[in-house]
């Protein structure tokens, strides 16, 4: 593993050492004010964040499959931390963190990191955007400096706790929110290099400290201060029960993890024009997440916007990650103190910024104005998730744009009775040339297009045995442009060969993929129709299946569906003066 990560870094030189120095000094800045305020909405005690922040960044930029990478804790993981803290704990979501890494691991192992591809693109905007929702509301109470305000687990108790304690708002601290609400949104069009977050809380510390001291809750006055010493070691009490009770918690932490810290790269690739190994983006996200909770970290994963930040900043390597996680850990030990005068009214707009970013607003309203199954996909995650959890959202999800993909698919294969079309020089098979006098009542020719699956084989099936009830002599199955089969197809197909098969008929397939060929090989298919009955071009089948014509059948048709049928339709007559 050292060597592999040596190679890494092979050719690397002291300029781009300046670069990325340069790139994880800007991203740890931005990183520090995002660690806290995301630690505090989960739950659990700001220091918790910065910890997470320095270990799992370094061990992600170092370990993973990302040249660009930046880890740690991120909004998407909010409501499901916040919701893991209120039922089993803090000391659970340790060790639900540890089994998530694990899981991440397996994850890699088993090369499962390009099922990425198979989320569609309605579900993972509708449950960012719930996730968005929930971030932001879910600040709302620390914004108008509420009091007596109770976290619950679910959407609506927490709207109702609102409600209840309005009448408790406290206006220096709203003042103060705003304060930092503005230096953020204006910082980026004064001073772009600098951060807006971390320009915000300075500020708006300041302001508190001077003139509303004692009067705005700081992180000091409701968590304690920010001990500046380095975690400590300590391995979470692990048992059977605990396991049971806490696997499904740890694999919507894995999943969700893996889903971001993959989105995220891939952002990165198409901004750097680089290709990431996403297997070992998972196996460096679970190494640093079976490492953070040994420390007292949360959960991390890939951060879409530190990413961009980094790579916007000039970063060339992973060791601007590296750079990032230990300016983290030095600024964590020399001011630390500081931080507890931090007020908690200057975190909230800093939160409800991030939940904006993320909400994929504009990605969300093209969605919806479609007016499409996507959209259905999309709303109906985007309100599971709000309002239920982010596990049923997704599951629900998925399965609804399984259901809606299989309906659209159903109709996807195309089934055309087609005919040589001789008025053209390759006399190409052409469904237009099908018609009540033009069909040759002794060969029927179909093209099929499209997957033959468990939602379409059916209609596959009563389309050609609709058609060999006139009981042609030979049936011919264009191939070349399926894909595949599955069971549910082969079984349909079999009944299809059957029936054919029991009236006399001969079937012939043509253009058949190699890979389907193999299965149908393996599932006994191929036997059942003949090894001699599969050719490669539709031409070769026709001359065969000309030889199965009954000719006493052709004398005097007029259909002259093939060249060959001018010959073969002359009067009886004409054939027995010969």
């Amino acid at each position: 593993m050292g060597k592999l990560q040596l190679e890494r870094f092979k050719g690397y030189s002291l300029e781009r050492f300046r670069k990325d120095l340069l790139s994880g000094l800007i991203v740890g800045i931005v990183a520090i004010p995002l660690a806290m305020s995301f630690a505090i909405a989960s739950g659990v005690k700001p220091e918790y964040g910065i910890y997470t922040t320095f270990i799992a960044g370094i061990i992600i930029s170092l370990f993973g499959g990302s040249k660009y990478q930046i880890g740690g804790p991120t909004g998407a993981f909010v409501p499901i931390l916040l919701g893991i803290v209120i039922t089993y704990g803090y000391k659970d979501l340790l060790l639900a963190g540890l089994m998530a890494g694990l899981l991440l691991c397996l994850m890699g192992l088993f090369k499962l990191g390009s099922l990425i591809q198979f989320i569609p693109r309605p579900v993972t905007i509708g449950f960012t955007s719930g996730i968005a929702v929930i971030i932001f509301t879910g600040q709302i109470a620390s914004f108008l400096g509420l009091t007596d305000i109770e976290k619950h687990e679910k959407f609506i108790a927490n709207i109702n706790e609102l409600f209840a304690n309005i009448d408790s708002i406290n206006m220096y601290n709203v003042v103060i929110a705003l304060l930092c609400l503005l230096i953020i949104l204006i910082t980026p069009k004064v001073l772009p290099k600098v951060p807006g977050s971390l320009a915000g809380i300075i500020i708006s510390t300041i302001v508190a400290i001077i003139f509303f001291s004692g009067q705005v809750p700081t992180i000091g006055s409701t968590y304690g201060a920010i001990p500046n010493t380095l975690p400590q070691f300590q391995i979470p009490e692990i048992s059977w029960e605990r396991i049971e009770r806490l696997i499904g918690p740890a694999f919507v932490i894995a999943m969700l993890g893996g889903i971001e810290s993959l989105l995220s790269a891939v952002v990165a690739d198409g901004m750097t024009n680089t290709r990431h190994n996403s297997n070992k983006e998972l196996l460096g996200q679970g190494l640093a997440n079976i490492i953070t909770p040994l420390f007292g970290g949360i959960p991390a994963t890939g951060a879409i916007a530190r990413t961009a930040t980094n790579i916007k900043s000039g970063a060339t390597s992973q060791m601007s990650g590296v750079i990032h996680g230990i300016f983290v850990l030095l600024v964590l030990l020399l001011f630390a103190p500081y931080a507890s005068h931090i007020p908690l009214a200057s975190m909230a707009p800093i939160l409800m910024v991030v939940a904006w970013n993320m909400s994929e607003r504009q990605h969300f309203v093209h969605i919806l104005k479609l007016k499409s199954e996507d959209s259905l996909v999309l709303i109906v995650t985007f309100l599971l998730t709000v309002f239920t959890s982010l596990t049923l959202a997704v599951e629900v999800g998925l399965v609804l744009a399984l259901v809606l993909f299989t309906k659209q698919m159903i109709n996807a294969p195309a089934i055309f009775k087609v005919l040589p079309d001789h008025s053209r020089k390759n006399a190409k098979v052409q469904p237009y040339i099908v018609n009540v006098k033009r069909n040759c009542p002794q060969i029927s020719i179909y093209t099929i297009e499209g997957p033959l699956f468990f939602g379409a084989a059916q209609t596959f099936e009563q389309t050609i045995l609709s058609d060999i009830t006139s009981k042609p002599n030979v049936l011919i199955l264009r191939m070349s442009k399926v894909p595949f089969i599955d069971t549910t197809g082969e079984s349909y197909f079999l009944n299809v060969v059957q029936q054919f098969k029991k009236q006399g008929g001969t079937i012939l397939v043509t253009g058949l993929q190699p890979r389907l060929k193999l299965a149908m090989k393996k599932s006994g298919l191929y036997k059942e129709i003949g090894p001699e009955n599969f050719f490669e071009h539709t031409g070769q089948t026709i001359d065969v299946a000309l030889s199965y014509l009954d000719k006493n059948k052709c004398l005097g048709c007029q259909h002259f569906a093939f060249r060959e049928c001018a010959t073969f339709s002359r009067t009886k007559q004409e054939y027995n003066s010969e």
